[in-house]
């Protein structure tokens, strides 16, 4: 508005000036100088200060400080030096030869019976499989009783009460047994020992053909020791009809004969025990002759 109101007073006082300006008759040098803008706009009381637009403040935008990022620095890697790698040489090895592994057949274990039997009448019940052998104690007519051993042949067998553990040799036929004899398991068990004498001594054996000669020094008993049986028992392997036959011997002499035949697989083999009240020597063995 001050911009408007300041330029209709030039304007004015521009109209004003050249009405009051001098005609050509004056005389040089009377006539006034053209008065100036400012002193027109000073005699209309007007302030001949022109008044400045406001010059625009910029106001500076704030400068954005780079924010310097630090940039991955190449770090040399340290080269690696290629070393040789040394490839194992293997060495050839000999395939063993599997020999063959031999074949083993299979042998069936035989399943052995205890059987029952009855004492058909009293007998004697002794210390081994035979008559030559102690007597044990007594079997008492209708008794039943186990039937747990035998001899090879199945004519002694070793029984014991029902449940019991004192076992005697009694002959097989003097008993009734529940099944076949050769079902029960062959078996033998050691005699008692003489707390008080030692082993024969002398012992001797020689052939005579099929026959064998044994024979051994006497054994003196001291008095009440005589088991009033026989006082010498040979327990003997010999060779009969091919088969070896376990044979036991009682005698009262110091030297007996055996018959012992050629042909069996086996070696014919004999052995000699003093006897007393107590029980058996230790037994010692003969030196049996071959044939020849």
């Amino acid at each position: 508005m001050r911009m408007f109101l300041l330029f209709f007073s030039v304007i004015l006082l521009l109209a004003l000036a050249s009405c009051n300006l001098p005609s050509n008759s004056q005389p040089p040098g009377q006539a006034g100088a053209s008065p100036t803008p400012n002193a027109l706009l000073a005699a209309a009381g007007l302030d001949f200060t022109p008044t400045l637009p406001p010059t625009p403040t910029t106001t500076p935008n704030p400068t954005s400080t780079p924010t310097l990022t630090p940039s991955a620095t190449a770090t040399d890697m340290p080269t690696e030096t290629p070393t040789e790698t040394l490839i194992p040489t293997q060495t050839p090895t000999e395939t063993p030869t599997l020999e063959p592994s031999p074949t083993h057949t299979a042998t069936m274990t035989p399943t052995y019976a205890v059987l029952r039997g009855r004492v058909l009448q009293l007998s004697n019940c002794r210390y081994g499989p035979g008559a030559p052998y102690l007597y044990k104690y007594a079997l008492i007519e209708g008794s039943n009783l186990e039937v747990i051993g035998r001899n090879d042949l199945g004519t002694w067998i070793l029984i014991q009460a029902i449940g019991g553990d004192n076992p005697c040799w009694v002959n097989a036929s003097l008993m009734e047994l529940t099944g076949d004899v050769m079902s029960v398991a062959p078996m033998y068990i050691p005699l008692p020992q003489s707390p008080y004498y030692g082993p024969l001594t002398g012992v001797w054996a020689e052939r005579d053909g099929n026959d064998v000669i044994l024979s051994w020094n006497p054994l003196y008993l001291q008095a009440g020791d005589d088991s009033e049986q026989f006082p010498y028992l040979v327990e003997a392997w010999i060779c009969q009809k091919g088969e070896l036959v376990f044979t036991p011997i009682g005698s009262y002499e110091t030297i007996i004969r055996v018959t012992d035949e050629p042909g069996c697989s086996e070696p014919s083999h004999g052995r000699v025990y003093g006897v007393e009240k107590h029980g058996y020597t230790n037994w010692v063995e003969f030196s049996w002759p071959a044939h020849p």
